[in-house]
Order: C-alpha cells, then structure tokens, then sequence
C-alpha cells in the first residue's frame, strides 16, 4: 500500500509544506515519491511499489498529462481494463494496475469507479477545462484502503491516507466514507457501492450451494497473488487465514510464480512462546508445504510498541490496538527478509457471523443485520488494523475475503445457512467450513477445519491481554478512572486499558474531529452495540475479548469436537468422500446444487 495527499484550492504556496506532511507517510511507500503542481492544487505520493516497480512511480497521467492521479490500492483486473482502453485508442506509458484510472476517466467520466476490481483511494485532477479545472476522489467498497478528508480555513480541501498528514492543518476533517465518491462539481460525497445486502431489511433467500462459495473465494485469493516483488501468507492457524495459504499453495504449485519466489510459499506467523496460534500454525504450515516462519514476541515487547501502534493505526479503540501490536511487531521481522506483499484472513467472521457471540443471534433476521453492520464498520476496526500495522513498515496486506465480488455472493446466502445449529452439527462460519470439507484432496486437517474461532489478540496468547491490563492499571489509577466521565466526555472509557490508550491517542492527535473518527459504544467479543442485546448477562462483562462470551467460548470448543466426531464415523465419512469427489471433479457450479442440513 501506498501514500497519498492531496491538497486542493490552497490560498498561498504551499508546495514546502505538502512535501513536509507528505514525508510523514513515508512508512508506507518507501520506494519513491512524487509531486505533482498544477496552480494551487498539489497531489502527492509515496509509493509501495508492488506492480511495474521499474516504470510506476506516481503521480500518473493520461496521454496529453492533462488528467492526472494518484493512487494507494491494487486494481485487480487493469490488464482487462487496459485491453478495453487501448481498443479505444488509449495508450500506457507505464505498466501499473493503477494507470487505467486516468484513462477511465477520459473515457466515462466519474461515473467508472464500479468498474474497477480492487482495494483503493484515488484522488483525480482534471485539468482540461482552463480556469474551471476540477478533482474527484473515491475510496474502495469496504474501505480496505484508509482514506480521510478536511477542509481548511482558506477554502482548501485535504484528503490523505492517514490523518497525520491533515490534522494540525484542516478546521475539520473526517474519515472518508467507504464506497463513496468526493466530486468538486457537486461539493459533495455520493455512494457509488450500493449491492443488494447494504439494505438491511432485505433477507436474502439463495440457497447455499458449497461448489460456488469454494470457487467464488479462490477465484477472490488467486486474482490477489498478482505482483512483482516477493510475498507470502499470514498463517495464524485459523480457519481463514489457513484456508487463504491453502487455495494460494494449490493454485502456486508449478506456476511461474513459484519458479520465480522460490519453490514453496512463505508462512508468517507471531504470538507468545506456547501460544494457540504458532502451535496450530505450524501444523498447517507442515500440512501445505509452506516455507514457515515463527516469530515469538514477549508481553514487554507489546507494551513497548503500544505508543508507535496508536501513533500509526491511529485509534484508541481497545480491540484493535490488542490486535495491532503483534501484527506491527510481525510485518516489521516480514519486511527485514525482503518480503512486499502478504495475504491475510480479514473478513470473514464478519461475512459468515464468525465471532462467537453470533451464538446467541435469536433468529436468522437478527444474524443477517448483525453481519451486515460489521462489514459496514470493517473500515474502522480490522481493516484499519491491517491496513496500517502493516504500511508501519512498508509491507502490503491483502484480503481476498473482502473481494467485492465474494462479498456479494456470501451475502445472497439465505441467513439460516449461517446459523450456529449445535443440534445440527454446525459451529461457526459451518458454511465456509463445510466448503471446504474435502474428504480426498484434504485442503486443512480436520481439527484446523473445525477449529474453533480465536479473535487475533487472544489467539497470540491469552497472556497478551492480561498483561495489557495490568501494565494499564500501573498507569491509571481509581481515581484518574473515576473521572473519565469529565475528562474525556466523547467515548469516555470505562476501563483502565481503554483510559490509557485514550490518554497516548489525545497526546498525538488532540483535535476534536481525530477524537471523532474513532467508534464507541458496548461490545462483547467484537459484537456491534446493538448484538449486546442478545444476552443479558453479557452487560456486566462488557470486554471484547472472544472470551468475555460467557457459556460461549467453552462450550464452542465442545461443538467443534462434536462436529469432528460426527464427520469421523464411517457412514459420514462415506458421505463426505462421495460429495467431496464430486466438489473436486467440478470446475463449475451447476445450477440448484445445495447442501441439505
């Protein structure tokens, strides 16, 4: 992932002081930067660069450079795009993924963001009509990639990658809404991602069919394995993150990829010496083949990095920061052995309601509003965690599960599907599962299939937490707790943990409108405010551990032992063969195929 800022319609020259607040964003895109002047408008870049790392450097143009963009994203179908665009008498001057962007707008107008498949922000100047020169900006459908905008005083209008670029120099700013574009001609954002889950009252009733869920999410894995320098995976030992190593090895072997990379793919995983994660993560790693690496970090070593970890995710929300610090302290031993680019698992437990208070979800309506509220929040909580913990060090993340494509097709499925159903055998995420479950080309081990769900920061060891908690309370005392209320009056914590990463996070970014951008309100387990009311006894235990699901997190554990044993006895098994040789003999999804309970 890249850099930008983009400050338009200044009063004065500001070209000394673009290029200072550009540096700050330096993390992200080590390789080169660019500047781009036209009048009193100014677009900036640091770039990552990822595709075309010899000719892509940024900002790019149109043919004539009289549109001109800069980008932070991947755009996963350009080559198809570029094959449109050139029929049309186009032509490239460079081989990035991101130049189709100016031309698509040469050819559509600002109505072509839908057509991009991908994760980005761009900002876009027009400059062809003389002295009525325009700009528009958009972000990505679930807003993958960070983006904020503010205006200053003299008229001007910033948008930047991340808010320490814009916030000690806007009047206001604020995070630029996913799926949105920002026109000048209208002053004004509108959505152009409006698939037919963003209405929460429409159920969806398509049947689930295992064949197109399976390909639809390889189809999503493999289009992200498109780059020119090395990569690799991050491999927790999870469902999402394993099945993501899974497809990418089965599709690498033999490729020119892995003749070009090395012979195996490389596996990253980070966590407490004993901890769930590195423990399941090196089975999977030894079941696929992959090139494993393991890095242990202590307690000490977190608590060190918190103050960077705010600095660059900038939050002060408790649950990202848990899970932002071991991913931080992994991306920068990643990054030290060469590697640009890493696929991760993020996404998933909101599409398939994978977090374990989904448990207690009462009906199949309730299920489906839930998930489609925490993929609209994605933006704030785990794709802003791997996003920046990961641009800390100049390392690129990628999500297949997010893939727009993907998203539309899991949430057609009729809710009840995804259901947890103990009486049935189906634990979380069963669908995804259940996809997967091949009997004669095993893609994960059994136990690795059905484990149960382990958010980020626990799974790293569950000592991680505790010692965050104890390290705050040496910091914060009753008394400073007491009065939150006064002190901090916007999202006042309620614990001693989320009072000290407050504290460190108003001491960086003390404006009022940095404090706005982060979420508030009740959770459990990474529930949403509204999911709380699901379980009564879960308002006393507000804490976002996947633990703090009371009757929940053990009794999971239970299930997924069940649901092994039950696909372990001989008449299952038999079943599960003879489906699973019809799931690998087909490459595509006949039609009306499901799966009966």
């Amino acid at each position: 992932m890249c850099g930008i800022l983009a400050v338009l319609g200044c009063a004065a020259d500001k070209r000394g002081r673009v290029l200072e607040l550009s540096r700050r964003l330096k993390h992200r895109g080590p390789d080169w930067s660019g500047l781009r002047q036209v009048g009193d408008c100014y677009l900036s870049h640091q770039r990552l660069a990822i595709i075309d790392p010899a000719s892509g450097d940024q900002p790019l143009y149109n043919e004539d450079r009289s549109v001109v963009v800069t980008v932070n994203g991947e755009i996963y179908n350009h080559e198809h795009l570029r094959t449109q665009l050139s029929a049309s008498g186009h032509s490239f001057r460079t081989g990035s993924d991101c130049e189709v962007i100016a031309h698509l707008y040469e050819e559509h107008g600002e109505g072509f963001v839908d057509m991009l498949d991908g994760v980005f922000s761009f900002v876009l100047f027009d400059t062809r009509n003389e002295g009525a020169s325009s700009f528009m900006a958009a972000r990505d459908a679930i807003g993958v990639t960070p983006l904020y905008i503010g205006w200053g005083v003299d008229g001007s209008v910033w948008i930047s990658s991340e808010m320490k670029a814009l916030h000690d120099e806007c009047e206001h700013f604020e995070i630029f809404p996913p799926g949105h574009l920002y026109s000048s001609k209208s002053g004004d954002f509108s959505r152009w991602y409006n698939p037919p889950w963003y209405d929460h009252d429409v159920i969806p009733s398509v049947p689930y069919d295992p064949l197109a869920l399976r390909s639809a999410f390889e189809k999503a894995v493999i289009k992200r394995l498109m780059t020119d320098v090395p990569f690799g995976v991050l491999l927790s030992g999870g469902l999402d993150s394993s099945l993501v190593a899974a497809v990418a090895v089965r599709h690498l072997a033999g490729t020119a990829a892995s003749r070009r990379w090395g012979t195996k793919l490389h596996s990253f995983c980070v966590g407490l010496e004993g901890s769930p994660d590195l423990k399941a993560a090196r089975e999977v790693a030894e079941h696929l083949g992959t090139l494993h690496h393991e890095f242990c970090f202590t307690v000490q070593d977190g608590i060190d990095a918190v103050e960077d970890v705010i600095y660059h995710t900038e939050t002060y929300d408790v649950t990202t920061i848990r899970a932002s610090t071991p991913m931080f302290l992994m991306s920068r031993k990643i990054k030290s052995l060469g590697v640009k680019m890493v696929i991760s698992g993020e996404g998933s437990d909101e599409i398939f309601g994978g977090y374990l208070y989904f448990h207690k979800a009462p009906n199949k309506e309730e299920f489906h509003r839930e998930t489609c509220r925490k993929i609209k929040a994605l933006h704030q909580y785990d794709c802003l965690r791997a996003n920046k913990a990961t641009s800390a060090w100049g390392l690129e993340a990628r999500v297949p599960f997010l893939d727009k494509d993907f998203i539309n097709h899991a949430m057609a499925i009729d809710p009840d599907w995804k259901m947890v159903r103990p009486d049935l055998g189906r634990i979380e995420k069963w669908v995804l599962r259940k996809a997967f479950d091949d009997e004669e080309q095993p893609f994960l081990p059994k136990h690795i299939l059905y484990r149960q769900k382990e958010q980020f920061s626990d799974g790293v060891g569950y000592s991680w937490i505790d010692g965050l908690k104890d390290h705050a309370a040496s910091k914060v005392s009753d008394k400073m707790l007491s009065n939150a209320k006064f002190i901090f009056p916007h999202n006042t914590p309620t614990t001693k943990e989320a009072y000290y990463y407050r504290m460190i996070f108003e001491r960086l970014f003390p404006e009022k409108p940095a404090i706005l951008t982060v979420p508030g309100g009740p959770s459990v387990a990474c529930s949403t405010a509204k999911a709380v009311e699901w379980d009564a006894h879960w308002s006393g235990n507000l804490d976002p551990s996947g633990r703090a699901a009371l009757g929940v997190h053990l009794a999971a554990y239970h299930h997924g032992d069940q649901q092994q044993q039950q696909n372990n006895t001989p008449a299952s098994m038999a079943a599960g063969a003879k489906k699973a040789r019809t799931i690998s003999k087909l490459t595509t999804t006949p039609p009306g195929v499901t799966i009966e309970g």
